[in-house]
């Protein structure tokens, strides 16, 4: 099917795949950090306010989050780009 297209169009078609899987991974992210921070940090039932040791602990574990998917992210690029350069 993909040789129906001319290259222009292919090019604009894997431009949008990829910019679609990059927001379903990002809202897998969202949902995987809501999931595993309310589960860690909400202990009783919600009100219309978080406790203030809610709220702190809402706000570590996001910053923990990131910063160790931030850290994954830079060790797989060094890692492809190690792999680029001994190639």
């Amino acid at each position: 099917m993909a040789d129906k297209f001319d290259e222009a169009t292919q090019k604009e078609l894997a431009a949008f795949v990829e910019r679609e899987q990059a927001q379903a991974r990002l809202n897998a992210t969202t949902q995987n950090l809501t999931s595993m921070c309310w589960d860690k940090c909400i202990t009783g039932t919600p009100s219309t306010r978080f406790s203030r040791s809610e709220e702190g602990c809402l706000a570590y574990c996001v910053e923990r989050f990131l910063d160790t998917s931030l850290f994954m992210v830079n060790k797989i690029e060094g890692k492809r780009e190690q792999a680029r350069l001994s190639s």
